[in-house]
């Protein structure tokens, strides 16, 4: 299906609060939805997980077991845990403008099954393995290749055609990437929440919160290979398998992050740029777009 295909689709609409359009596949499910008038408190709810993405406009997520209440907006992901419920307010949906949103129902089988393929490839001393899925809610800004993984994702569902076994070969393959980073990122916070706890203390998570106690100076991988005990190729390797991103890229996800914090808060953009570590402002304003889809003075307004 083409996208003025998969467009047309969702303009047939049945009602104008989460309008569905729905693509199966093997382990998964992927649905869109398109609000079109604002409204409060519309339930969600699903026995799998269910991984979000705004694609356009803006919600509000209301999470009673947790007392979870926050905006989501577009380059955010939201994964709710099995049978975890939500309640969502559109506050800015209209007719010309609605609120979309993506979902990807995932069966706890297959996120197992991905979580068994990372752990036999890691070598981490940690009981059980560095990656088992935590039920639990997840929100956060995804980076760029997130985002063009979750476009062939839509892509890939909505395409029909004869080559089926082709198609569901490469969902697949898309799946297991959007699981992994998921779980890296859940052992990224995992590590770096337990740090000085002995069973999940490594030598990654020691050379993890050097960056991050460093996150305006230029990155030394000699140094982090020396906190780590391993080679430039072993670190490498381990780094990228556990967290799904080199050691660079982690860090400037981290100063973007932190710049965003501080912008939100009203500090100068040349003073948050330097203070993150950036030298060039043009490059701060172009990366930060590219992350959060916004240029940083938008982000202060």
């Amino acid at each position: 299906m083409h996208t003025s295909q998969l467009n047309k689709k969702r303009q047939q609409l049945d009602v104008l609060i989460e309008n569905k359009v729905t693509f199966a596949a093997d382990n998964s499910e992927l649905s869109i939805y398109d609000t079109y008038q604002r409204a409060q408190k519309v339930a969600l709810h699903s026995k799998e997980l269910l991984f979000c993405a705004m694609l356009s406009g803006k919600k509000v997520m209301h999470v009673e077991s947790s007392q979870y209440h926050k905006a989501f907006l577009p380059h955010e992901s939201f994964v709710l845990a099995p049978e975890q419920g939500v309640l969502i307010d559109f506050p800015q949906a209209s007719m010309h403008a609605p609120t979309t949103c993506l979902a990807i129902e995932i069966s706890k089988d297959k996120i197992n099954a991905v979580a068994s393929a990372l752990n036999m490839q890691q070598s981490f001393a940690h009981d059980g393995g560095l990656f088992e899925y935590v039920p639990q809610l997840v929100h956060s800004q995804h980076n760029s290749q997130t985002q063009q993984l979750l476009e062939r994702m839509v892509h890939l569902f909505s395409e029909q055609g004869a080559q089926g076994a082709q198609r569901h070969y490469l969902i697949d393959l898309s799946l297991n990437e959007l699981i992994a980073r998921l779980l890296q990122q859940q052992s990224r916070d995992l590590l770096l929440a337990n740090s000085d706890k002995p069973r999940l203390k490594t030598k990654i998570s020691d050379a993890l919160l050097y960056i991050e106690e460093h996150l305006n100076e230029t990155l030394d991988i000699n140094t982090l290979c020396k906190i780590a005990c391993m080679s430039r190729s072993k670190f490498y390797q381990q780094f990228k398998l556990a967290f799904g991103t080199t050691p660079a890229l982690w860090q400037q996800q981290l100063r973007l992050k932190k710049a965003r914090n501080q912008l939100l808060q009203g500090h100068a953009i040349s003073q948050v740029c330097f203070d993150v570590g950036f030298n060039s402002a043009s490059h701060f304003s172009r990366v930060f777009k590219q992350t959060f889809g916004i240029a940083p003075k938008e982000c202060r307004h």
